[in-house]
């Protein structure tokens, strides 16, 4: 028996980009919601497409978007990831988003506004989605302290939507 029949969870993963609409005949295609560090797509880097692998053999911009072409067929909306654990550590005092989701955000005073469901790209900044509907900017004006090892978010009071209606 292989250790994959043991039971083992499947390794976790990280949300690169979307495959988007098709780009010319050979099977490229519009990465949406491309990741920020487009070295992710760089020809002869393999990423997971619904779990998956698969490797770039092309690459390009068109009209300012990114375009891809894989070693094999994708289906438009297929996920395109990478493995937690191929990622390198991010630098002392920063975070992946990723590593966001599930804290909870705390006001300074300890009032819970709710749990971080996603981070949303901003024009400006991204913005912490909580599931309580509020809508948070990830700047240092809002957001205090993000403390991945004890769990949890702090913002600066002022910032929630209940603030802004008692205001």
């Amino acid at each position: 028996m292989s250790s994959s029949d043991a039971g083992e969870a499947p390794e976790a993963t990280v949300s690169i980009g979307r495959v988007g609409r098709p780009h010319g005949l050979d099977g490229s295609f519009v990465v949406e919601r491309a990741s920020e560090d487009e070295t992710r797509f760089e020809v002869g880097a393999q990423v997971l497409v619904d779990g998956r692998a698969a490797r770039v053999v092309a690459r390009k911009r068109s009209g300012g978007r990114l375009v891809i072409r894989l070693d094999r067929a994708v289906g438009r909306g297929a996920a395109l990831e990478l493995r937690r654990s191929d990622l390198p550590p991010p630098e002392p005092g920063f975070f992946y988003a990723f590593e966001l989701v599930g804290l909870p955000v705390l006001e300074r005073g300890e009032r819970l506004l709710g749990r971080v469901v996603g981070v949303e790209p901003g024009p400006a900044n991204d913005v912490l989605e909580l599931d309580s509907g509020e809508l948070l900017p990830l700047v240092e004006a809002c957001v205090s302290e993000v403390d991945l090892a004890g769990g949890r978010i702090v913002v600066e009071p002022g910032f929630g939507a209940r603030d802004a209606q008692e205001g």
